[in-house]
């Protein structure tokens, strides 16, 4: 049977059908899924099992990605409440005025004007001092 026939016939099987062919392709007991979940891994077993898997740099890319770089070397670059790429837009509402900021290479932009931080921004808008990341959304606030 071709891999596409296989593949074809996946969903016209009942559950104790793909739970059985699941313990054969992957030798392990099935996972407490639905229907539709296990068509779709079952299918891309039989294509890995007939054409091969990922290569080696394929998963390395991956796994990079995954942890928020494509060097698998390299910490990520960006992590919850990190800036956003030069270039990104933040905006944010306050006291019914919306307020956008241009993130730059080395600061920000804002009505024209250059800052360093984007606290010194936030400030700039509220006439107060807040934290930047906080105040466009960038982190989440609440007790330390």
């Amino acid at each position: 049977m071709s891999t596409l026939s296989q593949i074809a016939a996946l969903p016209g099987r009942s559950t104790q059908e793909l739970n059985q062919l699941w313990r054969k392709l992957f030798e392990t007991d099935p996972p407490q899924a639905g229907k539709d979940y296990l068509v779709r891994r079952l299918a891309y077993r039989v294509q890995e099992l007939a054409h091969g898997g990922l290569s080696q740099a394929a998963t390395t890319i991956l796994d990079g990605l995954g942890r928020g770089t494509s060097d698998p070397g390299k910490t990520p670059a960006r992590t919850e409440g990190a800036i956003p790429a030069p270039g990104a837009r933040l905006i944010r509402e306050w006291q019914g005025v919306e307020y956008t900021v241009t993130v730059l290479d080395d600061g920000f932009e804002y009505q024209g004007r250059r800052f360093k931080s984007l606290s010194s921004v936030a400030k700039a808008i509220t006439g107060t001092h807040w934290s930047g990341p906080l105040f466009f959304g960038l982190r989440k606030g609440g007790k330390v």
